[in-house]
């Protein structure tokens, strides 16, 4: 029997025996609450002030002078820069739809409605809707960049 053929037989096995593990195996979402740790007011609101953070807006489109005529929104893009250390204060949701995308480091989320905080790391993309509110910490040495696509409707809230 050539080498070759042997190491085949000794390697399906394994490998039939990894494939049914992985199957079975619950499917885990970086960058979500865990199974089992969604309650209702599970965080208190903290009083954090901004530490460490830049927030550029880098786009914003009037969302009443386009097609869809939703008066009183702007779609906003911005770019959050937090340095180790850095703290993303309370804010909440209810009336600000965003979509995060962390395109550098790691970051901890403490949200109103998970028990545990949940980790975000580079390519993670965290939907941000009605029932949310939370705040955000830098706890590593690197520096986070976060890109924020939301639905604003007050061009005076300046929440993060």
């Amino acid at each position: 029997m050539s080498t070759s053929h042997a190491l085949s037989r000794l390697t399906w096995p394994g490998l039939a025996i990894v494939g049914a593990l992985t199957l079975s195996a619950q499917p885990v979402v970086a960058g979500e609450c865990p199974a089992g740790k969604i309650k209702p007011n599970a965080q208190q609101m903290v009083d954090h002030k901004p530490v460490g953070v830049t927030d550029v807006t880098l786009g914003a489109i009037d969302l009443g002078k386009q097609p869809a005529h939703i008066e009183g929104r702007e779609l906003r893009f911005r770019k959050l820069t937090i340095a180790p250390g850095g703290i993303v204060p309370w804010h909440s949701h209810d009336d600000r739809p965003a979509l995060i995308f962390v395109q550098q480091g790691e970051i901890v989320e403490y949200a109103s409605n998970c028990v545990d905080p949940i980790v975000h790391k580079a390519g993670d993309i965290r939907p941000e809707v009605y029932g949310t509110s939370h705040w955000w910490k830098n706890l590593g040495k690197e520096t986070v960049i976060l890109y924020v696509g939301d639905v604003r409707k007050d061009p005076n809230d300046h929440h993060m």
